[in-house]
């Protein structure tokens, strides 16, 4: 998801978004620690989009 794409949402909606992401994430790394991950960069990418999306909230708040 690009930044471009995340600063058009809300604050509410990036929280949702925030929190979808979180248990997307947990999701992932317990497949992977069981080796039923086929994609192993989806972790990596998943994980820098949630960072976006949590800087962009901080950007909002202030």
């Amino acid at each position: 998801m690009k930044a471009s794409e995340i600063r058009e949402l809300n604050i509410g909606e990036l929280k949702q978004q925030e929190l979808d992401m979180s248990e997307e994430l947990f999701n992932l790394r317990f497949q992977l620690a069981t080796s039923q991950l086929e994609n192993k960069m989806l972790v990596p990418q998943l994980k820098k989009d949630l960072a976006r999306v949590k800087t962009i909230i901080r950007e909002k708040q202030k």
